[in-house]
């Protein structure tokens, strides 16, 4: 059996990352109802995710990001209601934002036996996250993944089809023979099918709004939705030996559901 490239995503592929933010943002959206009596949890959650939203474009997946869409959504209702900005207030939800990342990283179920079968298998196994470094690193030593990946871990700040491709090119990848595993259709598996590598996509139990886009690129190679971290080793074996794994395409029941929330307040499905 041929040996392949295998780059896997980190951050809600092998370990759970969006519960946790979801958990802080239901305290950000408690803590601002109670400063602003007249707005609704919903509406609050719905103006940090348009917030945040904004800051990826501009500045990436950066861990500042994020508690700073909890301060400017509080400066965008004390403006908007003429209430005066208390700094006590402002650190008070930016010491909350980074809570987010000192909580214990949990890998998915299935990660170890999953990244040491395929190693067992002879793949070389890559590690491409989204993020700024030290956070980044925190939760790859955490999950200590240096034992299946070693120094072949690449951490972008922007995760994107350029990204990706630079990656590629500097491990001299073989699209036939490498793959992109994530949950993130966006940052994941859209990169993935651009430069024509072969693509698994394992949907995570909650997602972010900003990881769903449609997949408008014809793949040269796989593509191939799975359930669970555990199918993988068994559905890139049998694609290497010409075999049809049960599952080739993102169920169309999962992309109209995520359509339907598009218009809902919540930041999470």
């Amino acid at each position: 059996m041929r040996k392949q490239n295998i780059l896997f995503n980190l951050d809600d592929t092998l370990a759970y990352c969006n519960k946790y933010f979801s958990q802080v943002i239901e305290e950000f959206a408690d803590h601002m109802t109670k400063w602003f009596d007249s707005l609704t949890k919903e509406e609050i959650k719905q103006k940090q995710l348009e917030i945040d939203l904004k800051s990826v474009d501009q500045h990436g997946l950066t861990s500042q990001r994020f508690p700073e869409s909890f301060v400017h959504t509080y400066e965008h209702y004390c403006d908007l209601m003429e209430k005066k900005k208390n700094n006590a207030d402002i650190e008070f939800l930016r010491e909350l934002g980074f809570k987010v990342f000192q909580i214990p990283v949990e890998p998915l179920p299935y990660m170890n036996e999953t990244l040491q079968r395929l190693k067992d298998a002879g793949h070389e196994l890559y590690l491409h996250t989204g993020g700024d470094e030290p956070n980044q690193r925190r939760k790859i030593a955490q999950l200590e993944l240096a034992t299946y990946f070693e120094h072949r871990i690449f951490i972008s700040e922007h995760k994107d089809t350029t990204a990706l491709s630079d990656i590629l090119k500097t491990i001299d990848a073989d699209p036939n023979i490498t793959w992109m595993i994530g949950n993130s259709l966006r940052t994941d598996i859209v990169p993935a099918l651009e430069m024509n590598i072969h693509a698994i996509y394992i949907p995570a139990e909650t997602e972010w709004k900003y990881n769903v886009v449609e997949v408008n690129v014809e793949p040269k190679g796989a593509f191939l939705t799975l359930n669970s971290l555990s199918e993988v080793p068994d559905a890139i074996h049998q694609y290497i030996m010409g075999e049809n794994p049960s599952r080739d395409d993102i169920p169309s029941d999962y992309l109209d559901i995520h359509d339907q929330e598009e218009n809902k307040d919540n930041l999470f499905t």
